[in-house]
């Protein structure tokens, strides 16, 4: 059964509401160019915090791979078409989104606002995007439905190695109504941050991003004492029990009998491993590299997605993300073979600088943006979009 979006306002509807609110002496609080957001959210966050959010995993190649591999695909504009009106619904995994974008998960969000999850939930509610609740969040996963119990939600596990902890949590998932999970595959272990390391800053040493574990009955049951009576004993539980030890495709079984919707498996960037996917039965997968926070040097990932798209070819969903940042990235994911793409860092920016209002700007700009692309690009549908859409500026 689809999980329907709810009714809410044309993306371009945005646009025309800020041209006519300057009548009246009023502009955005916030800029409506995303990439500007992350200068500004350095001005105002603390350095740890900060560093958590935008850094990246050795100097910093995979993040600026990931950006010059999506500007290095040019939109090759048709004209005489009739774009008038644009369609950018769509379904994936039985879920019915307002555009092919989903808020991808973030944990430890209270470090950058102390709503976190609750206000992006809410505004991801409002937009008719599902959010993708990280494990590693600030508040439980029932706490988080409970702000926005109509809006279709998915759930991003951190696989713990103790099966019943993870069957107790699954089980939760589904009974607070998540209805994908997705399976994060490249951070079994932390990647090698300088901006952490060099400022001693992981959230989760100081009990931030263990709301979901720390409120599990079956993870509670493997404590000498409850986690509000002896922190850093619990901490020293958790911690190992989802980092440090790696994924097996021999798992994958556990999770397929006891999740009953549709797996998705993220973190994919190689077409054998898309198909060995497919093959062990899950239902999608995502091609990402972690935004670049897991392995320097890598590929960025965009430049997977073709041939993972064709590997796949229908066979599962095939989302992305890694890098994305304006409508005009989605755009072209979308026309790489990407299904539905996940937005990151830059709704978390928004978070740090204006709460729900400002993931509510985030989402508005990127999917005005993206309506407004499709159009002058000469595209009526999303669902039109191939690659013959682009052009590689270095064939």
């Amino acid at each position: 059964m689809s999980t329907p979006a709810p009714n809410v306002v044309p993306a371009t509807a945005y646009q025309a509401e800020i041209y006519l609110g300057g009548l009246a002496g009023n502009s955005p609080s916030l800029p409506t160019d995303l990439t500007r957001l992350e200068a500004l959210a350095g001005e105002k966050l603390d350095s740890g915090p900060f560093g958590y959010v935008a850094g990246g995993a050795g100097t910093g190649a995979t993040m600026r791979a990931n950006r010059a591999a999506l500007d290095d695909w040019r939109i090759v504009p048709r004209m005489l078409r009739e774009a008038t009106q644009r369609r950018l619904a769509s379904t994936v995994l039985g879920t019915e989104l307002l555009a092919p974008v989903l808020l991808a998960p973030i944990g430890v969000q209270s470090i950058v606002h102390p709503d976190g999850e609750l206000a992006v939930a809410r505004a991801a509610a409002e937009l008719g995007l599902p959010m993708v609740l990280s494990t590693a969040s600030s508040y439980t996963l029932e706490e988080v439905a409970s702000v926005a119990p109509d809006a279709p939600r998915w759930y991003q596990l951190y696989w713990p190695t103790d099966d019943e902890v993870t069957l107790s949590l699954l089980k939760r998932a589904r009974a607070a109504g998540y209805t994908a999970l997705v399976v994060t595959l490249d951070t079994w272990t932390l990647g090698y941050r300088p901006l952490d390391l060099d400022q001693s800053y992981l959230p989760f040493l100081r009990g931030v991003g263990t709301a979901i574990p720390f409120s599990d009955p079956a993870f509670r049951a493997t404590l000498a004492a409850a986690p509000e009576d002896d922190l850093m004993a619990a901490v020293g539980r958790w911690l190992p029990m989802f980092t440090g030890t790696a994924l097996r495709w021999e798992r994958l079984p556990l999770l397929r009998e006891n999740w009953d919707g549709p797996i998705v498996l993220k973190g994919v960037q190689h077409p054998d491993d898309a198909r060995r996917a497919v093959q062990a039965g899950m239902d999608g997968i995502v091609v990402s590299n972690h935004g670049g926070r897991q392995l320097d040097g890598a590929v960025a990932a965009l430049d997977t997605l073709p041939g993972i798209a064709a590997e796949v070819a229908g066979r599962a969903a095939v989302l992305f993300d890694s890098g994305v940042r304006t409508g005009v990235d989605v755009f072209k994911a979308l026309a790489l073979g990407a299904d539905a793409v996940l937005l990151g860092r830059p709704y978390v920016y928004g978070l740090a600088l204006g709460g729900q209002d400002g993931v509510r700007h985030v989402l508005r700009c990127l999917l005005t943006e993206l309506d407004i692309t499709l159009g002058l690009a000469g595209y009526a549908d999303i669902a039109e979009l191939t690659p013959d859409a682009l052009v590689h500026r270095r064939p």
